[in-house]
């Protein structure tokens, strides 16, 4: 404690300006002990993250729970009737694709493919998003089409490639299980299955999926140790000079906002023109939801088309200020041409600094929570 007490004074005495400027070495002997206490102090005495006008931010914070207690009597049988729903393969056209079938526990709710594999082994267009925290998006999948978890529900089964099923069928399938009749009348008080029941159950499952407590946090509880060097160097940059904190911000670090981040590969192969596609509006071409890098390490591989596999190709590409298209001449008139984010710079940040980045990433990752698969009703 002495220790650290004569950094903090340290720190008081020299301001801590120099931080934000990046002009302290990272070799300095003394770097890591002070960076160490200043973060162990309440956040609102953190140094100023580097942030752009307009742009609206939360500091980063603890995991927050789930506004759903899911153990309270009144909500305890639906959530056993959403995680039932979420698991049964019969909600798909074929009987053997499920929300769990892209969404997997084991791998923090998502699948580990580049894009998801639906109905008849078709390819989907997107990377999969994990669900972990996903009650905290006011907005649902890569293009915000949905606006609650009970919307987002509709949208895979009813997907040709996807589940391939058509929900206002799933209820006379279910209502020929008998157990699925006692499941929805203790979850709602009458044997009645319909779809919105459905998609409300399993939305309410959906609000239970919290992700577990990384070192961060812990170390954010006042555990010193839970921070490596490396680590704790990584979120220092992390909140200034690579300028995460414009766009992976709060506690779930996402601004739950939509960008384009210069991979919407216009009038190519991988074209995809994100949130436009939903709205109509030019601005919004090739924007995208910002994810949550809460577990990103275990989220590979990353971008809304899942090309990217190799973390330090894609601080690479963030380096560089990602791709900045220049149109042809005969585009320069084309109102569709997508502008990268202009919060999007080149960083010149080091190699050494791109690998404590990566650290404080893995500060940030969580092993996921084992999750008991159900004996669905027969």
């Amino acid at each position: 404690m002495k220790k650290i007490l004569v950094i903090v004074l340290f720190i008081a005495a020299v301001g801590i300006c120099s931080f934000n400027t990046g002009k302290i070495s990272t070799g300095d002997a003394w770097y890591s002990d002070t960076l160490r206490a200043l973060y162990l102090q309440p956040s609102g005495k953190w140094p100023a993250p580097f942030i752009d006008s307009g742009v609206s931010w939360k500091e980063l914070g603890m995991l927050p729970e789930s506004p759903l207690y899911q153990n309270a009597d009144s909500v305890k049988q639906l959530v056993h009737l959403g995680k039932m729903l979420f698991f049964d393969p019969r909600l798909s056209g074929s009987g053997q694709i499920s929300c769990a079938s892209c969404h997997v526990p084991d791998m923090s709710w998502t699948d580990g493919r580049e894009r998801a594999v639906g109905h008849d082994q078709q390819l989907g267009k997107r990377n999969t998003p994990s669900l972990s925290n996903i009650w905290a998006s006011p907005k649902l999948f890569w293009d915000g089409r949905a606006n609650t978890l009970e919307d987002q529900a509709y949208g895979p089964v009813n997907n040709d490639i996807e589940m391939h099923g058509s929900m206002p069928q799933v209820p006379a399938t279910l209502g020929k299980i008998a157990e699925y009749k006692k499941l929805f009348a203790n979850a709602y008080g009458s044997e009645e299955i319909n779809v919105d029941r459905i998609a409300h159950a399993i939305a309410t499952y959906e609000r239970t999926l919290v992700s577990r407590k990384s070192d961060f946090d812990y170390f954010m509880q006042g555990d010193a140790g839970k921070l490596s060097d490396a680590a704790l160097r990584g979120l220092h940059l992390f909140r200034t000079r690579a300028r995460c904190m414009n766009c992976h911000n709060g506690p779930l670090f996402t601004d739950n906002q939509f960008h384009n981040v210069g991979l919407t590969y216009y009038g190519r192969e991988f074209e995809d023109l994100g949130l436009y596609k939903v709205t109509g509006k030019a601005a919004h071409v090739g924007q995208f939801k910002t994810p949550s890098l809460r577990d990103v390490m275990r989220t590979r591989p990353w971008m809304h088309n899942g090309l990217f596999d190799d973390i330090d190709g894609v601080l690479n590409m963030y380096n560089a200020g990602m791709p900045q298209s220049k149109p042809k001449p005969e585009q320069v008139k084309d109102t569709l041409f997508p502008k990268t984010d202009p919060l999007l710079r080149k960083l010149n940040l080091t190699k050494e600094e791109r690998q404590d980045i990566v650290a404080f990433m893995n500060a940030i990752t969580a092993q996921p929570w084992k999750v008991r698969i159900p004996v669905l009703p027969k």
